[in-house]
């Protein structure tokens, strides 16, 4: 398939590869670790957050409003207070998220026929539990009202069930328990994709310059076409295999489903993989050293992985910032494997992303390849 010239690069890059241990941990190691760290620690899914309680009534209708919200896994009742001063405190210390004050006639009003009111306070110095929790919260006083309303109803001698003038059916399509790690993962595979087969490829060409063995292979037969092919591809073969390890580890252990075609998932991330290398060479070309390389790919790792939506949704960032999010190839890459993994499409739903992650990559690597050629001239 390759010349025996070609065959040889490959070769000795995949025996440095093995014998330099900081490269296999970055290859196999880290890519499990953020696997793991991002399948359970980023993210969304608001659970058990600390409530804490002034209750003045006392009484069985405080304690079934309380059992109400124990039985939701949002909050997790952890302090009983005395006085609001005590829940202020225990809110400004960080120990609870929430609080919340029962007045000491709710029982009398709720058994009669009266209207109850009790107050919620949240912390919102993080938006994002805050406004969870606020939902969850106004959802579980919600629907136990409408219990509450029935059983009067039914003391009455009233139809106990509740004819609302509008219901709302809802469904979840292709994640229908709202699983973080089903939006993570596949983002994992993005982020490996892009910041290993970058970091590496420079890293690499500029350890060759760093040892003076660069020289060495400039006056070989080797032609500058071979020289870079050789020392890419072991790291795309490498990229493709982390792929599959993360494939495989997120649909087994986070039970993250598969619906799209694999050839054609491991086909675009080889698409995908022609401007991570491209990165990856245009910064062996301006870095003399592999720790000037680390920090060149990283000032574009860090506005790629921010503006892509890896972790933020694009629709919610200011408009300068989402036209400049039309720059980063990691943006279209993960609508694709997001799409492929989670719904199942096909090629032809994602031919705008497909076509634009072509234009970037090809673009990409043909300037790098250029100017890498020019150097080593």
């Amino acid at each position: 398939m390759f010349n025996p010239r070609l065959r040889s690069l490959i070769r000795k890059e995949f025996i440095q590869i093995w014998r330099d241990p900081r490269t296999l941990i970055l290859v196999i190691v880290i890519p499990v670790m953020q696997l793991f760290m991002l399948g359970y620690a980023a993210t969304n899914d608001v659970r058990n957050v600390p409530l804490a309680v002034y209750d003045q009534d006392r009484g069985p209708a405080a304690r079934a409003l309380l059992d109400a919200y124990r039985a939701a896994d949002y909050f997790l009742v952890a302090f009983d207070v005395n006085s609001e001063d005590e829940l202020r405190e225990i809110i400004d210390e960080g120990r609870a998220r929430a609080g919340l004050i029962i007045p000491p006639d709710y029982g009398q009003l709720i058994m009669g026929d009266g209207w109850a009111s009790v107050a919620f306070v949240l912390d919102g110095s993080d938006p994002t539990v805050a406004s969870t929790a606020l939902s969850a919260a106004q959802l579980i006083g919600q629907q136990y009202a409408t219990r509450v309303q029935s059983e009067r109803l039914a003391r009455r001698g009233q139809p106990a069930v509740i004819q609302l003038p509008l219901e709302v059916r809802s469904q979840v399509w292709y994640n229908p328990d709202l699983v973080s790690a089903y939006f993570m993962i596949p983002g994992v595979i993005g982020m490996i994709l892009y910041a290993l087969t970058s970091i590496l490829t420079a890293t690499a060409i500029v350890r060759e310059r760093e040892r003076g063995t660069i020289e060495q292979l400039i006056v070989t037969p080797i032609r500058p076409w071979e020289l870079v092919v050789g020392k890419v591809l072991p790291y795309v073969i490498l990229a493709f295999l982390n792929t599959l390890e993360v494939l495989l580890i997120g649909s087994w252990w986070f039970k993250v489903p598969v619906r799209g075609d694999l050839g054609l998932i491991l086909a675009l991330s080889g698409l995908f993989l022609l401007s991570s290398l491209g990165i990856g060479l245009l910064a062996s070309t301006i870095a003399n050293t592999q720790q000037e390389a680390m920090l060149t790919v990283w000032m574009t790792l860090l506005p790629g992985i921010f503006l892509s939506g890896f972790f933020f949704p694009i629709d919610a960032m200011p408009k300068v910032l989402q036209w400049i999010s039309y720059l980063m190839p990691l943006r279209y890459y993960l609508t694709i494997i997001r799409s492929l993994l989670l719904k199942g499409v096909g090629a032809v739903v994602l031919r705008d992303e497909i076509l634009a992650l072509a234009i970037f990559g090809f673009v990409i690597m043909a300037a790098a390849s250029l100017r890498f050629r020019k150097r080593l001239d």
